[in-house]
């Protein structure tokens, strides 16, 4: 790197690399930037003097992690008279401190949006909200005792499994309550935040801001209530604006756009085989303009799940736009077969998305590296 870099610059990169690398954080630092050792180490002392990092071990098997500026923790009686903007205003924002405006605008709807739903829907006594910042990222959990959205899910909308209720979830405008909620708050939400998970039962939801798919995953033993963790970098330049236009239509800034993940409609090792299958994943999808399928991580598709979802569902639903992408060979193959003249039409976001895609490597084993929400 030529020239002599800034030491906001030195000191940024330090903080968005400390965590995976913090043992080797001094020599990572002085080969990136040219500098030399010493000079590394001066920048993580500093650092270390304002309490941003904290240094762990002797010399030889010093480590270095993210020191916790903010780490606030409060329960809440679940009640008719709480209100989810009076919190925020009287307790949360305070808590975040001095935040761009754009992020705490995030905050603002994360926060309220998901614990209105505890409020509302939980049936539970009590609620906790819990905060803890680095100079980083802020990250929140939001964790009631009451039913669990997911088994919630699942009896009020007689769905056979907690499971269909994550992929209800993931396709966006699903609701118990249609006369007073739109069913879009917790997919807005969860594409706002670099990471978004909910804990419920068994079951785990969870999006990552850098892939498009949503996952499913399944806890060994079952929790209480519904635990929901959000974290957000303390500088992102993202906007409530950029999300909503990502999936509005143009004409109307109606919520129009979805894109449904595939692969939460199989279980384990099971194929995508029946026509069951196949109405269970396009349940709803009326309600949209645009459907986007995702295929990533499914390895094929039978006869009569295409032809379920690419002949019959599309001649039914004429007026909406339907695409599949990341789709692999063997599947593009059935799609064609199922969809005949329309194939094109179906798969032509397909190469483009790949080619976007392939630089985020393989997805699959993100969320390993995240931690979901808990009560410790």
């Amino acid at each position: 790197m030529s020239g002599r870099p800034s030491s906001a610059v030195v000191r940024q990169f330090i903080l968005e690399h400390v965590q995976r690398h913090a043992g080797d954080i001094v020599a990572l630092t002085a080969q990136t930037f040219g500098i030399s050792r010493q000079a590394a180490h001066r920048h993580l002392q500093r650092l270390v003097r304002e309490q941003v990092l904290q240094m762990h071990g002797t010399t030889r098997s010093r480590r270095y992690t993210l020191g916790t500026r903010v780490h606030w923790q409060q329960q809440y009686a679940l009640s008719a008279t709480l209100r989810e903007d009076r919190l925020w205003r009287d307790d949360i924002r305070p808590v975040l401190g001095d935040l761009p405006g754009n992020v705490l605008t995030l905050w603002h709807h994360g926060f309220t949006e998901m614990l209105n739903n505890a409020i509302e829907h939980s049936a539970g006594r009590h609620v906790v909200v819990r905060v803890a910042q680095t100079a980083l990222d802020t990250k929140m959990t939001i964790w009631d005792d009451g039913e669990g959205i997911f088994a919630k899910l699942t009896r009020e909308l007689g769905l056979e499994d907690e499971r269909h209720a994550v992929l209800e979830l993931a396709k966006g405008k699903v609701t118990t309550d249609p006369e007073h909620h739109t069913g879009e708050g917790i997919f807005f939400t969860s594409r706002m935040f670099d990471w978004f998970s909910i804990l419920s039962g068994n079951v785990t939801f969870s999006h990552m801001r850098e892939h498009a798919e949503d996952w499913i995953g399944a806890q060994p033993s079952a929790q209480e209530g519904t635990g929901v963790f959000m974290e957000l970098a303390n500088h992102t330049a993202r906007t409530t604006k950029d999300v909503f236009e990502q999936f509005a239509s143009e004409e109307d800034y109606a919520f129009s756009k979805t894109v449904v993940p595939v692969r939460l409609a199989q279980y384990g090792d099971e194929q995508l085989i029946s026509r069951s299958q196949a109405k269970r994943l396009v349940a709803g999808l009326d309600r949209f303009k645009v459907v986007l399928l995702n295929f990533e991580g499914v390895d094929m598709i039978g006869q009569g799940f295409a032809d379920e979802v690419f002949r019959v569902w599309t001649n039914a639903h004429p007026a909406i736009t339907l695409e599949a992408i990341h789709a692999n060979a063997p599947v593009a193959h059935m799609i064609r077969h199922a969809a005949a003249i329309r194939a094109d039409a179906i798969l032509e976001a397909a190469s483009a998305t790949l080619t976007a895609s392939a630089t985020c490597g393989k997805s699959q084993d993100a969320p390993a590296n995240r931690v979901d929400p808990g009560r410790n």
